[in-house]
């Protein structure tokens, strides 16, 4: 099975975000409940090789925010706000592209 893409951890970030009554979706909370939005392959869950105490799919995670001004990320395209130190932010544009 292939691994899970960066947009895939952003549309469970949404959903776990857009189900919350603050929108907010916390980095705690990714790593807990992305799982559940997901099927994650071995190659997700192998150890990280930079980073020993995670999997690697847990990068996905801050590839978000860092690949910000790119197309198609789910910031860039203003679906979600980076919340700095907290998570992210589901926004209206974010709650209408799940509809």
């Amino acid at each position: 099975m292939a691994r899970v893409s960066e947009n895939d951890v952003a549309l469970a970030i949404l959903r776990i975000a857009a189900a919350r009554p603050d929108n907010l979706c916390t980095f705690h909370r990714a790593r807990n409940e992305v799982p559940n939005h997901l099927t994650l392959s071995a190659d997700d869950l192998a150890v990280s090789v930079t980073r020993p105490n995670e999997p690697l799919w847990h990068q996905l995670i801050r590839n978000v925010r860092s690949h910000h001004d790119t197309e198609g990320n789910f910031i860039y395209e203003g679906f979600l706000e980076h919340v700095p130190r907290r998570g992210y932010l589901a926004t209206e544009a974010g709650e209408k592209h799940l509809k």
